[in-house]
């Protein structure tokens, strides 16, 4: 029997984007690589955006991506740990989760130490210098207010509008983002800064849609996750070292 002894970290599944076909296609993807990994994961780290768009209302949720949750499901009742992060596409996730699959929900930073390597862990939204009308729409998406609103919404219409808004995403029509040379990428000044009051070995992001893989100095480096409309990208810690690395590359 396989030991399961690995950390395992993808993000921005965007589940639902792109219409019904190419994200089933995605979905039936994403269920190979938890595949792949049902035998050595001891933890399993999706950082945001795994859906498109996400509303728990009292009594309902999203439908679809039934292949994916009962994945997550075989996996979690074989004693794989999972954390589910809230990102800017699926910030209102509440306790259906930790109901159904025990998953932990990650709201904003989550910082463990894992076989003496410190990691900190973010989706990346809302993090550096700039973007500040999307900060303060974040604190207002967020609030107990907004989410009471929506809730008010019947969801045939809240699920139509934000289907609607999804159309016009970059990832929904398949845009790459560019990167941003050195101190310009700004989850790199934040990370610098953070670095300046505590040390982390990994800094890991998603958010960007980029798979990046940067050191900050000697012993720190930064991990964007990339994404998988474009990329499909995920991280492997085996206990000694975090690889980047691609499943089925496109």
């Amino acid at each position: 029997m396989a030991i399961r002894n690995k950390l395992y970290f993808a993000s921005d599944f965007h589940l639902g984007a792109g219409g019904y076909v190419n994200s089933r296609d995605r979905e039936d993807r994403i269920v190979r690589w938890l595949d792949s990994i049902k035998t050595d994961a001891a933890e399993l780290f999706l950082m945001g955006d795994v859906f498109d768009f996400w509303f728990e209302y009292k009594t309902v949720v999203p439908k679809g991506y039934i292949r994916f949750l009962g994945k997550l499901a075989e996996l979690t009742d074989a004693g794989v740990k999972l954390y589910l992060f809230k990102g800017n596409h699926d910030m209102w996730m509440f306790d259906y989760f930790e109901n159904e699959l025990g998953a932990v929900i990650i709201s904003n930073e989550l910082k463990i130490e894992r076989n003496g390597k410190k990691f900190f862990l973010h989706h990346g939204d809302g993090l550096g210098p700039g973007d500040g009308f999307y900060k303060v729409m974040k604190n207002f998406f967020r609030s107990g207010f907004c989410q009471w609103l929506f809730a008010r919404i019947h969801p045939n219409l809240g699920v139509g509008i934000a289907n609607y808004w999804s159309t016009h995403s970059r990832i929904s029509n398949e845009k790459k983002e560019n990167p941003k040379s050195g101190e310009q990428e700004w989850l790199v000044t934040f990370c610098r800064e953070e670095l300046q009051t505590n040390f982390y070995d990994y800094l890991i992001f998603g958010h960007r849609h980029l798979p990046l893989d940067i050191q900050l100095n000697p012993n720190s480096r930064y991990i964007n996750l990339g994404e998988w409309v474009n990329y499909n990208t995920y991280a492997e810690f085996d206990g000694t070292e975090l690889k980047l690395k691609y499943f089925e590359k496109l």
